[in-house]
């Protein structure tokens, strides 16, 4: 089993909206660029940004215009459920790369995804653009009984996008696209639907018999993937159930479950990010505990690699 080192709790300066907590609670997604730490929420409309090794609070960045109600079964209906951020490379007019929200594609609304270009040091620039993911997320209804898109990864050459599954389809997927069609296809105004290059189903095994389903995933620079799993108690893609578990896993380049090690603490694990340090793997993790009353932290773990 792993044992996180808890950094700090995901405080904000400023509330994203009255009434909301002075903190992000609902991390799903996670990337570090130089010292930024950029954390996505499932149940905001905008962008977490802190500084790496300080515990001052963090700022908001807005991603898309207007508040989401402030009822909880409200909010979740409305929200456009970003579940997963990526870096993507220099393309067209984003010179120094742009990071990519992604909605979970398990609802009409939250097909949706927000564009912010980057600077030379890695910081925002500019104001977000939205963009209609339908023409890579609408086709997984073909093939997943739920679509729960909840990581997304940038290889050289390919986009990859880790289907979550649940209690009651269990199936979890990593399904790959060509990195440089899809690129294409986000500066097109209206896509066609982007056709897989694979798609590959993963077994991840169980916590107290509820199956761990991916949660996040980074790329490593041998190829390799890094990936968070949970186990939560719930039978579909929408409501949230008790966390039995997590794990952290790395799946090797040619596509074989190398290892999959749970947490010695049920913390609900759904934001990764890593990188070499040495010999040594450098994790870092953001959790989401389903309470607005409880604030996301941000984990690390050394793995030797």
């Amino acid at each position: 089993m792993m044992t996180p080192h808890e950094l700090r709790t995901l405080g904000l300066a400023v509330p994203s909206a009255p009434g909301r907590p002075t903190y992000i609670s609902a991390a799903s997604g996670l990337v570090r660029i130089a010292s930024w730490l950029y954390v996505v929420a499932d149940d905001e409309h905008h962008l977490g940004v802190f500084r790496e090794g300080s515990l001052s609070p963090g700022s908001l960045f807005r991603l898309m215009e207007g508040d989401l109600p402030p009822d909880k079964e409200d909010r979740k209906k409305h929200k456009p459920d970003f579940e997963a951020l990526v870096r993507l490379p220099p393309f067209g007019d984003c010179t120094h790369g742009a990071l990519l929200a992604v909605g979970s594609g398990s609802r009409d609304n939250r097909r949706q995804g927000v564009l912010v270009r980057l600077t030379d040091a890695g910081a925002l620039r500019g104001a977000p653009n939205p963009v209609d993911l339908s023409f890579i997320l609408r086709p997984h209804e073909e093939v997943f009984a739920a679509v729960n898109i909840e990581g997304t990864v940038v290889t050289s050459a390919e986009l990859l996008l880790f289907q979550r599954g649940n209690k009651k389809h269990s199936a979890n997927a990593i399904v790959r696209y060509s990195l440089p069609a899809f690129l294409e296809s986000l500066r097109a105004e209206k896509p066609p639907p982007l056709v897989p290059l694979t798609q590959q189903f993963f077994d991840l095994g169980k916590v107290n018999d509820v199956p761990l389903t991916f949660t996040d995933a980074a790329a490593l620079p041998n190829g390799d993937l890094l990936f968070s799993a949970v186990a939560e108690d719930t039978d579909d893609s929408y409501n949230d159930g008790l966390c039995a578990g997590s794990a952290i896993g790395i799946i090797a380049a040619n596509g074989t479950l190398r290892w999959i090690k749970t947490l010695a603490i049920p913390l609900k694990i759904e934001g990764v990010d890593a990188h070499r340090v040495g010999d040594d793997l450098a994790i870092l993790a953001v959790t989401d505990a389903d309470d607005i009353a409880v604030p996301s932290k941000l984990l690390s773990f050394t793995v030797r690699a």
